[in-house]
């Protein structure tokens, strides 16, 4: 009985911090990113004024949206919001943990997409379907390259739960390194997909990378809006705690242990303010890149977690 209240009062408290604090992470690294560029930046906690702003805005409807426009955007936020309730942030145990598994995780983030592009496509404008259409594109490639670090990761942990994963990593096999450097790599390229922060350029005509996201949502104001901008934060942190605890999941709390929290929350905390840091370097320090060369990107990003499987499958059979 102990123990189950106290991975309850660790999964009501990771509920609560992801929530709070994913737009002080977005603020966080746009602050970072102005600092290295040499401009002072938005104020650090302006996602939570525009979030507030488009709170108090007019929720306006086209005349050519459908029924269905104001349900997409509470289904992107829910398949979001579930996804960063299963990711674990600062501790493993929560009672989230039997759920966190990454099919069920890739799901969420394809639900999530799939709303998006179809709230695109709700006015029957061109803007927004040729956003959605690079979108629907972009995805066939992210959740492929998914699915297959997903069979890396079953293959070293024998667990698709992200909880035993980073119960597995936390032994710090060395004979496996190459192969999480394929699968960390992978991951990379995905998160930065998904969250669209690769830095790319708008060369005759073509949608920027992060133009494609906003574009399908040209037509959506007020309460609506804010749903998908709060989606969008939840949507980067889940991608932190989510590279967090499965590459680097050493130090972390236990749900049943709570002399352990405070040592999980100072580490957690450091893991993000360290990633935010290595995003507005990698923005700042990247050529960008041309958009439709994106599947080209997370094709590769395919390709390192084929390596990483195959590279375990090799080890398996020579330890065998």
């Amino acid at each position: 009985m102990v123990l189950f209240f106290l991975r309850l009062v660790a999964s009501l408290a990771h509920i609560a911090l992801v929530f709070a604090l994913a737009p002080l992470l977005l603020g966080l690294v746009t602050k970072l990113r102005a600092r290295l560029l040499g401009r002072r930046g938005p104020p650090l906690l302006q996602p939570y004024r525009n979030l507030r702003r488009l709170l108090h805005k007019t929720t306006l409807v086209p005349d050519t949206a459908t029924d269905l426009y104001p349900i997409w955007p509470f289904v992107s936020f829910t398949a979001i919001a579930v996804a960063a309730m299963l990711v674990p942030g600062f501790c493993l145990g929560l009672l989230t943990s039997d759920l966190s598994d990454f099919i069920t995780l890739v799901g969420l983030l394809a639900l999530a997409r799939g709303a998006a592009m179809l709230a695109g496509l709700e006015s029957g404008f061109g803007f927004g379907g040729a956003a959605a259409a690079r979108e629907a594109l972009f995805s066939v490639f992210a959740e492929a390259a998914l699915l297959v670090v997903l069979v890396s990761f079953v293959l070293i942990a024998h667990s698709p739960t992200v909880d035993g994963i980073a119960a597995a990593f936390r032994t710090g096999h060395i004979g496996i390194s190459v192969s999480l450097g394929f699968a960390l790599a992978a991951m990379l390229a995905v998160a930065l997909t998904e969250t669209g922060r690769i830095p790319t350029d708008n060369p005759s005509g073509h949608l920027e990378l992060a133009m494609v996201h906003e574009a399908m949502l040209l037509e959506y104001s007020g309460r609506f809006l804010l749903l998908f901008e709060y989606a969008a934060m939840l949507r980067l942190m889940v991608w932190m705690c989510l590279i967090g605890t499965v590459f680097f999941p050493f130090g972390m709390a236990r749900a049943g242990e709570i002399l352990s929290w405070p040592g999980g929350l100072v580490l957690w905390a450091g893991k993000l303010g360290v990633m935010a840091v290595a995003l507005s370097l990698f923005e700042i320090g990247t050529a960008k890149m041309r958009v439709f060369r994106v599947p080209e990107f997370l094709g590769v990003a395919m390709l390192l977690g084929v390596l990483a499987g195959v590279f375990l499958f090799v080890a398996a059979r020579i330890g065998a």
